[in-house]
């Protein structure tokens, strides 16, 4: 195995992916409400930069502990996610459809089994680890 593909095991973080989930969840839940009631653009940055750094912190946990997290389903749902949030800066007049298929996404995937979320694509398998989550 490559050092790319192997875990850090890292004390607590269980409870950091819940703590940030949650928070995430939240952040977006604020942002996306505002552009489902038309709230002005300008009052929308305290829901983008909450989402932003909830789901960056997120995403950084993850690829630090399982580099390999990047080519499995789940990362590029997740990648996959992002662009269709910032998507929303350029097709604004959509941006409520953008949001929710990046709702949808999310929620397929979060709820899959693991043989397809833990599939490698680079590696044509799936590759979870023991604690996988």
């Amino acid at each position: 195995m490559t050092t790319w593909e192997q875990s850090r095991p890292l004390p607590g973080v269980r409870a950091m992916r819940t703590t940030l989930r949650t928070a995430h969840l939240i952040a977006f839940g604020m942002l996306y409400g505002g552009h489902v009631y038309g709230v002005p653009a300008g009052r929308l940055w305290p829901g983008l930069v909450a989402t932003l750094a909830t789901g960056g912190t997120l995403m950084a946990l993850e690829i630090y502990c399982t580099p390999l997290w990047l080519v499995q389903i789940r990362g590029l749902a997740t990648l996959f996610k992002i662009a269709l949030v910032a998507a929303v800066a350029v097709y604004w007049d959509v941006r409520v459809a953008l949001l929710t298929l990046a709702i949808i996404v999310g929620g397929i995937v979060s709820h899959m089994p693991g043989r397809y979320r833990y599939y490698s694509v680079v590696h044509r398998r799936v590759i979870a680890e023991q604690g996988s989550g």
